[in-house]
């Protein structure tokens, strides 16, 4: 199977906090929230008005709030849980993520907010230390993409393709051994004001950092405002 041509992150929240969550990210990102599909109306997409769609919402039957992602290839490989459409499979690290055919092609600019942009633009995959090698090396694997290792640090990256509108971050925790989660992050080219922004929106700070923010939605998902440039995705 060839690496994939698009990348989504799907927002899973809890149906008593679906309709909050939701409101929040179409504020967040200033996209449109599409009509909703699926069986029991559980899915929608947020529609940005340039591009195409790279994330998407789901009310959940049970279960906290959560990150996973949708992998876009041109066939759907024979392993995993064949849904009607899509595959769902998981990671050596136990990370839900779908294979899907759904076309994409063109990756949407940031949003200017008068004065400063942003832009989710990563997942971060945070994963326990027991797993990390075999998470960086099924993650290259599966994209085909350069794997950047960072000398000293806990993190490496994927590095991604112009087309692609997500980059992947692997984050090495410094302890446990759960389930592999994941988180956005978004790029801004002023963390403070955007900080003041997605604070009025509804998110509840949680922690700030040299180069990033840590904050929460109202549905519980923990995500970061960073300092990379929203349209290179680079720190600096």
């Amino acid at each position: 199977m060839t690496g994939p041509f698009w990348l989504t992150a799907f927002l899973d929240l809890p149906a008593d906090r679906y309709d909050a969550g939701l409101a929040f990210w179409e504020g967040v990102t200033g996209y449109q929230r599409s009509a909703p599909r699926g069986e029991h109306d559980e899915f929608v997409s947020l529609l940005p008005t340039d591009g195409d769609d790279f994330l998407r919402v789901q009310r959940l039957a049970d279960g906290p709030a959560r990150i996973h992602l949708d992998v876009h290839v041109a066939e759907l490989p024979d392993s995993g849980e064949d849904r009607g459409g899509y595959v769902t499979t998981t990671s050596p690290g136990g990370l839900v993520f779908c294979y899907v055919r759904h076309p994409a092609a063109t990756r949407p600019a940031p949003r200017d907010w008068g004065g400063h942009a942003s832009l989710v633009d990563q997942v971060c995959l945070d994963i326990p230390p027991t797993a990390y090698d075999d998470e960086c090396a099924f993650w290259q694997r599966l994209t085909g993409y350069e794997l950047v290792h960072r000398d000293g640090s806990e993190f490496s990256s994927l590095v991604r393709p112009p087309r692609i509108p997500l980059r992947l971050l692997l984050q090495r925790l410094d302890q446990g051994d759960g389930p592999v989660s994941a988180h956005l992050d978004l790029a801004t080219s002023d963390r403070a004001r955007e900080t003041t922004r997605q604070l009025e929106l509804g998110a509840r700070l949680e922690q700030v950092n040299e180069h990033w923010t840590v904050l929460v939605d109202p549905a519980g998902l923990r995500y970061c405002l960073t300092d990379r440039d929203p349209e290179t995705g680079m720190l600096g």
